[in-house]
């Protein structure tokens, strides 16, 4: 797609850093202001080259939450504390966009009987019983998990945090990759599917961060299992869904997020053990 707007001169970098502020909009409720020489910033996203920048973006909103997390352990708040307040502060940030993609899809998985009403119960707002022991489990196991990497890491947590948002937010672009909408009218059919070029860039990017843990306090077998396992989850989730619905949606690629996310941080606890 060309970015270039009338009169504007092109500079090095641009694209991407539209296609940047464009990721932390969709997927987060931060205040990101229009950039000089930017398309409309409320259009409909690009997925063609957007998530590219999908490790960075994941780096930037899980920040906050690891700041929170380094403060509060560092002033005596204990483990369970700390970790609650920095999970607390990264559902705030996302507006909670992937919890709800999460309770949508256990609600249509575990109470629909055909594909039809799964998809029906999905584009229901209200949560039902699988929706709401679902989003409890997400934030008892991303707690528990980064309370116990507090214990055994101590400020290395932090890192993990940042690490697992990026990972599990690249991961999450499995079913757009693998699946076709099931929904040839929802919103995941109307914004495209990542170029080759786009998950090479992300895949690339998440490569250069889990590096750049590895000198922040995480061991690199620790981080390679990080990769791999929310690698898996994701496609565990995607496999579940073409038996389920025959497809993806936004609801889909958002679960896929909490279960990789999940995945990365219990295994990298189980690595810390060792």
């Amino acid at each position: 797609m060309d970015r270039q707007t009338g009169g504007e001169a092109d500079w090095p970098g641009r694209g991407a850093l539209y296609d940047l502020a464009g990721c932390l909009r969709f997927y987060s409720r931060l205040p990101v202001p229009q950039l000089p020489g930017e398309p409309d910033p409320h259009r409909t996203p690009d997925f063609t080259t957007l998530p590219r920048m999908l490790p960075l973006a994941g780096l930037v909103l899980a920040l906050p939450a690891a700041l929170v997390l380094a403060a509060a352990w560092w002033i005596g708040l204990g483990p369970f504390l700390a970790a609650t307040l920095a999970v607390a502060t990264l559902v705030v940030a996302t507006g909670a966009l992937h919890e709800d993609g999460l309770a949508d899809v256990a609600d249509g998985f575990g109470g629909g009987a055909t594909r039809e009403r799964r998809l029906e119960i999905m584009r229901d707002s209200r949560i039902g019983a699988y929706g709401g022991a679902a989003l409890v489990l997400s934030l008892a196991l991303r707690i528990g998990a980064l309370a116990t990497l507090l214990d055994r890491t101590g400020y290395a947590a932090a890192t993990a945090l940042i690490l697992a948002a990026a990972l599990s937010r690249v991961a999450a672009l499995a079913p757009m990759v693998l699946l076709a909408p099931a929904r040839p009218g929802g919103l995941s059919a109307s914004v495209g599917r990542p170029s080759r070029a786009s998950l090479a860039t992300a895949l690339g990017l998440g490569l250069a961060l889990a590096l750049a843990a590895c000198l922040l306090g995480l061991t690199f077998g620790g981080v390679v299992l990080m990769i791999l396992c929310a690698g898996l989850a994701a496609c565990g989730l995607t496999r579940l869904a073409q038996a389920k619905i025959g497809g993806q949606t936004g609801d889909v690629i958002g679960a896929c997020q909490q279960v990789a996310e999940i995945a990365a941080l219990v295994v990298l606890v189980a690595a810390a053990a060792n």
